[in-house]
Formats: C-alpha cells, structure tokens, sequence
C-alpha cells in the first residue's frame, strides 16, 4: 500500500555481497540495458554469462556460456547489467540460475530439488553459483549458528499479486520468465505465499470493488451520487479479477502448486462507506473519489453483507481453483489516502469480526488475519481492542504488521499476544518523503543495489527484533515507472522484477529475498546467530541454513560455524552468501 508517514528508522547496513554467474536482461536480443540515469548500480537480470557494469546507463552486455534454445537456434546468454535474450527463447536443458539441470519452472516442490551448497551476490555479481566451502581449522568463526537457540517457527515467503504486475508482463515469455523465477523452486525465489487484492488497491489498474463495476464518479458535497447500496450484493461479480489477477495467479500455480494464499480490501464498495478523502496535509487532493479514504458504515445489514461479500469472494476463488487460507478485515484500517482505502473506528473493526467475518469465515474454513496493521497509534489501539474482546480474539490466527509498524517491536511486544506475527508488506523505497540517511527520491526508481541493502535490513530485523513467522514483499512485478493510481501523491517504487519493453530486469532485492525464500522451507525454525550481520534457520529435514551479509572487506577466509563444523569460503565485499548443511 502506497502511503505517506514519518518514517520509521531502522538500522541501514552499508553492505553488499558477491555471486556466482550473473545474469542479464531477458528480453528481445539486441536491446539496451535500463537506464543508468544519476549514476545508478548496474542492475541483473535472468541469463547465463559474466557480468560487466553498466555506466551512465550505456547497455553493455557480454558472451554468456548457457544454453539458450530460441526459435530460429541457439543462444548465448548475455550477462550483466543491459544484456539480452531473446525473449522467444525457452530454457532447453538447463536452469536459468545454474541451481539445476531441470527446465525452467518446474517447482512446486513435486519433484525434489538439490540446490547449490552456497551461493553469493554482490554489486554487479548477483547470484554466484560456483563457489565451494571447505572444513576450516581456524580458531574462531566470523558467524556462529547456535542450533540450541531455537525461536520461532517459520511459515515461509511471499508477495503481493497486483494488477499492474500481469499487465507489465506484456507476452507469453515474459510470463513465463517472471513465473519462474519467482516461484520455482530449483531456479527461482519458491515463494510459498501470494496476497490477493479483494477490489482495486494502489496497483491496481483503475478503481473498482467487486460489487462496485461502475464509472469512478466525481462525488458532490453532498453524497448524492454516491452508488446506492446492495445489501443483497446483487451485483457481485469477480469479471474484473478474470482479466488479470486470476491469470497471474494461475500462472504462479502452473510452476508452484502447493502456493498458498491471502487475501485483504483497501476499500469495501463505496456504498457501504460514507465520506471521502477531501483534503491532504501535503497539497489538494486532485481528483476526489468515494473510493478514497472515507469511514466504514456500522449498521448491522452492512455489516452483515460485508462478510457475505468476503465470503462470495473466497468461494468464486475457490471455485477457479484457487483456495484462499487467511482474509484480512482491511489494510490499513486509520490510514485515509488519496488511492483506495478506509477507515474503521475500533468498536466497529471489533464487532465485524466478533459477529460477522469471524463466524462467517469459520463456517466457510478461512482464517482471519488482525490486520493489516499500519504505523498508527490509531490502527495499534484497534488491535489491543480486538486482543481484549473474547470473541473477536478467538477468530483471530495471525497478527499482520506492515512495514512501518515493523520498526516498532517493542510496541508489537506491547501487544502480548501469542499470535504469530506476519510482515505483510515490504517498503517500496525510493521514498518521495525524502528520509534522512536515504538517497533523493527519483521519478523512475532506481531498483538499485543500495536498496537491497535496505530490503535485506528490514527482512532480518522483522525477523530477529519483531519475531515475525511470515515476511511478504510487495509488488513482484512493475514497470520500469513504478507508479500507483494514486491521484495527488507521486510515489514510483521498487519491485523485484522490472518489465520494461520486452525485457525483464532482476532487481538487487529481488536475489535478497531469493538468498533466503528458495533456502528456508515453511516449517523451518529461526536459530541464533553471534559475531556477524546474519540469520540462520532449520529446515523441517535437518538441514541448516545461515544467510549472510558482509559490510566489510572480501574475506577470502570467511568462517561460518555450524552444525558442529567450521566451513570457510571466500565471502565477497559488500554482500550476501547463503550457506546450506545437510547433516
């Protein structure tokens, strides 16, 4: 969700790490790399091939080793920031992360998968795969895992599937390209989670609800155009989601089966609100709408027709083959923006769950998810209403913080609840609100390498400060601009993947989030880490996993203790290595 707050301070690591053969842009052969304006980190992207750097945007590419099967015969893979392939091409025989000899996009977890014992990414190196670790006699360990230290149980990675993302991907190749990897689990992040809009959010196309098909009217001072309720949701429809959530969807599924999912509102339809963003605190509010902001109605036949609308929507799902464990009540339930959203006073928040959602989607086997929680006074006084209300509590599995409450522990702590807490959303950087410590703000976003720096801090204080069980990105896919629909404020974010005329881009974040989701199955325990900037995990089958980041000088004697032993590999300067034992 796009938003505008203080920002909330974290610690920024000033670190990066080194990998095995880099990959370059997929797309038409021949094509130039993403511009490099102000001087911006070369950016990776899938192929084989040694990377070179791309300066002041110029495209460079270089001789790839894999093998590329496009139409018309075989291609090198181009490596590096602005390299190519073509986009025709399929993946014949070999993977696209040099992680296994099978095709791009199995996964799923049906046929096991044998993933490289380490790996390593740094700037202009993402992704390295030909390292090797050895038993070292050294005295001392730069990183020790302490496999006694157990904290919480994992239950796993994931992002937000947004409307924006599918029509980025503009052919059949790069759908496939993005899907895999993004979900695979031999060549790509294996995501296990995916978040489902319910209605128009801020990457979103255009604004709608599913019981909202209409044109977006301008609203009068009065509300009287405002569209007259359906208590009956007599025009409930999911012919929006068709066009372009349930294909992304479906296609994450064709490579990854087992995904699960969630789902949350941004706006319930506009008739069950009243009000609507009139003013911003920043500048006027252009183009008001009754989608924007406004209160939650607390009348019981809204009420009541709002869980039947949840309740319609997971079923339609489910009937498209696409089952939904967990709904959200809203996201971010007192932030009023100038893009879809609304606001819930906390006695109302509390009784749609205690009497409405939480029964209805027991009766339909969901869970309710307390949230998603934003950074507000306002949304924290909501949660601990709902934690102190007996039957609105029961129907609650999972706390859902975003990000700005995430740099809140000790007030998540506050709420003493033996909830497990999931981070729902990722920071989109490239902050217009210019935060102190963090680069100017830049109307195309860098996806650069300082914010997978900033990406990997958020990711391991959610997990060691805040003990989160589940860390969702945001978007997985945007254009290169980055744009919400948003109608006063200009907010262009980061993604993970970035899909700008026929070619994909490999972000920096994007092999953060890889270097722990396609290592750490759900089920797996956190583990303690001494003496270094890490987080280590237990696999379900025993196998253990540290990943690492270097802020320092290439060590070509790093130390990892682990499992009883003391492995040593050549850890890269400013960046990342993964590290897997199998007992």
């Amino acid at each position: 969700m796009t938003r505008f707050l203080s920002f909330s301070s974290f610690g920024l690591v000033l670190a990066v790490g080194a990998c095995g053969p880099e990959r370059g842009n997929v797309g038409p052969g021949g094509s130039g790399g993403r511009d490099g304006a102000g001087g911006s980190d070369p950016v990776v992207a899938a192929g084989y091939g040694s990377a070179q750097t791309n300066t002041a945007g110029a495209a460079a590419s270089s001789a790839g080793t894999g093998n590329h099967t496009g139409n018309g015969g075989a291609a090198n893979g181009a490596g590096g920031a602005g390299g190519a392939l073509a986009a025709s091409g399929s993946n014949s025989g070999g993977s696209i992360g040099g992680s296994s000899s099978g095709p791009a996009g199995a996964g799923g977890g049906a046929v096991p998968v044998t993933l490289p014992p380490l790996v390593t990414s740094t700037r202009g190196a993402y992704w390295k795969t030909d390292g090797a670790f050895s038993e070292s006699s050294a005295p001392t360990a730069d990183v020790t895992v302490n496999g006694t230290a157990v904290a919480q149980k994992w239950e796993g990675f994931g992002a937000a599937f947004n409307e924006q993302g599918w029509a980025a991907l503009t052919s059949s190749e790069l759908q496939k390209q993005a899907m895999s990897l993004l979900f695979s689990a031999s060549d790509g992040a294996a995501f296990t989670w995916g978040r489902i809009p319910i209605g128009a959010n801020d990457f979103a196309l255009s604004r709608y609800t599913e019981d909202d098909t209409g044109a977006d009217v301008a609203p009068d001072s009065a509300e009287t155009n405002r569209p007259v309720a359906d208590t009956a949701l007599a025009g409930f429809t999911l012919a929006r989601d068709d066009e372009k959530l349930v294909p992304y969807l479906k296609a994450a599924q064709a490579v990854k089966p087992d995904l699960r999912f969630w789902a949350s509102p941004w706006t319930p339809p506009v008739w069950m609100k009243t009000g609507f963003r009139k003013t911003d605190s920043w500048v006027e509010v252009k183009k008001p709408s009754y989608f924007d902001g406004g209160s939650m109605r607390s009348d019981l036949a809204v009420l009541s027709a709002y869980a039947q609308y949840f309740s319609k929507f997971v079923q339609g799902y489910q009937s498209r083959g696409i089952d939904i464990d967990l709904v959200a009540p809203q996201e971010e339930p007192s932030l009023e923006q100038t893009a879809p959203s609304c606001m819930w006073d906390q006695v109302t928040f509390v009784k749609f769950i205690a009497q409405f959602l939480g029964p209805e989607m027991k009766r339909i086997g969901v869970n309710v998810m307390l949230g998603a929680l934003a950074d507000a006074d306002k949304d924290f006084t909501i949660a601990t209403a709902v934690l102190a209300d007996g039957a609105a509590k029961n129907f609650s599995t999972v706390v859902g913080a975003q990000w700005g409450l995430l740099g809140r522990d000790a007030r998540l702590a506050e709420l003493k609840t033996a909830l497990p807490i999931w981070a729902t959303e990722h920071q989109g950087g490239n902050y217009p609100f210019n935060p102190s410590g963090f680069p100017p703000y830049q109307s195309i976003p860098p996806n650069d390498h300082l914010y997978g720096v900033e990406s990997w801090g958020r990711i391991r204080d959610a997990i060691i400060k805040a003990k989160v069980t589940s860390y969702n990105a945001w978007n997985l896919v945007l254009d290169k601009y980055g744009w919400s629909i948003d109608t006063t404020r200009e907010w262009a974010q980061n993604a993970l993947l970035v899909a700008d005329s026929g070619i994909l881009t490999i972000t920096p974040a994007y092999y953060v989030f890889r270097h722990l989701s396609q290592y750490v199955a759900p089920g797996a325990v956190v583990l303690g880490t001494t003496g270094g900037d890490a987080l280590a995990f237990k696999n379900p089958d025993g196998s253990l996993v540290a990943v690492l980041f270097n802020s320092g000088a290439a060590n070509a004697h790093y130390v990892v203790a682990i499992g009883g032993k003391r492995l040593e590999f050549s850890m890269p300067s400013d960046g990342w290595a993964t590290l897997k034992l199998v007992p």
